[in-house]
């Protein structure tokens, strides 16, 4: 047996590195509630840790449309961009639901457009896998190499370990920024109705604060004391209308 071919190169993720990726890029998104930051957060860990990627790129569809892009390096960021034109690696690989790997793009016959742009930017092979964030967006995560023919069946291996995993953690980032949007519409809602926005002016002026922290003290107090938020205002508004004893 040969013991040299059972060892990863140095080159490749073994199973522990692997493991250690997946564990990084969940600490990394686990808390962030904004798309485009959890895509930016993803392509430069992946960039980072992934041994032989120089640089790392996302491509997301919504509905079918572009939606948002994402690269660890400025300068090749239009590799992963639809707009400079659709026939690229990542929409191959979102159209066939499956990853596609180009290993040496100088004898590679697809996407002839991109794959000059790409070779003219020094990259000389790519591996792009399909992610499936949730019923409304796509997208595929892109990992490039600058050495030709350097991307090996464990860079696949990762890559599509990367796509599931960043998959779930993206549904979970859309989630959280569906519950932030209907969580900031409640907020407009409250300080619009008038005792509310009175209490709010209140603690506004009392506090100098804006009228999120406000209403979170509203909120605070209802809380504490169990009662709705509505009467906590009511209270309030009542107390400082009261007519001063002289």
């Amino acid at each position: 047996m040969n013991l040299d071919a059972c060892r990863p190169r140095a080159d490749e993720l073994g199973v522990l590195e692997t493991a250690a990726l997946l564990r990084e890029l969940t600490a990394g998104l686990i808390a962030v509630a904004d798309f485009d930051e959890a895509l930016d957060r993803l392509v430069r860990i992946a960039r980072d840790a992934v041994p032989g990627v120089g640089c790392c790129g996302f491509t997301a569809l919504r509905a079918g449309e572009p939606a948002g892009v994402a690269a660890s390096d400025p300068h090749r960021a239009e590799l992963d961009d639809l707009r400079h034109g659709p026939d690229t690696p990542a929409l191959s690989a979102i159209r066939r639901r499956e990853m596609v790997i180009a290993g040496g793009l100088a004898d590679e016959m697809r996407w002839p457009a991109w794959r000059a742009r790409a070779r003219a930017l020094g990259v000389h092979g790519v591996i792009s896998a399909p992610v499936d964030v949730d019923e409304q967006v796509i997208g595929a995560i892109n990992l490039y190499t600058q050495v030709p023919e350097a991307l090996t069946p464990s860079h696949q291996l990762t890559a599509m370990l990367l796509a599931e995993h960043a998959g779930l953690l993206l549904a979970a980032v859309r989630d959280r920024e569906r519950a932030s949007a209907r969580a900031d519409r409640l907020d407009g809602a409250l300080l619009a109705e008038g005792v509310v926005g009175q209490a709010v002016g209140v603690i506004m002026a009392q506090r100098g604060c804006a009228a999120p922290e406000a209403l979170d003290v509203l909120r605070t107090a209802a809380s504490s004391l169990d009662i709705p938020l509505r009467e906590v205002a009511e209270r309030l508004v009542l107390t400082v209308s009261r007519p001063r004893d002289n």
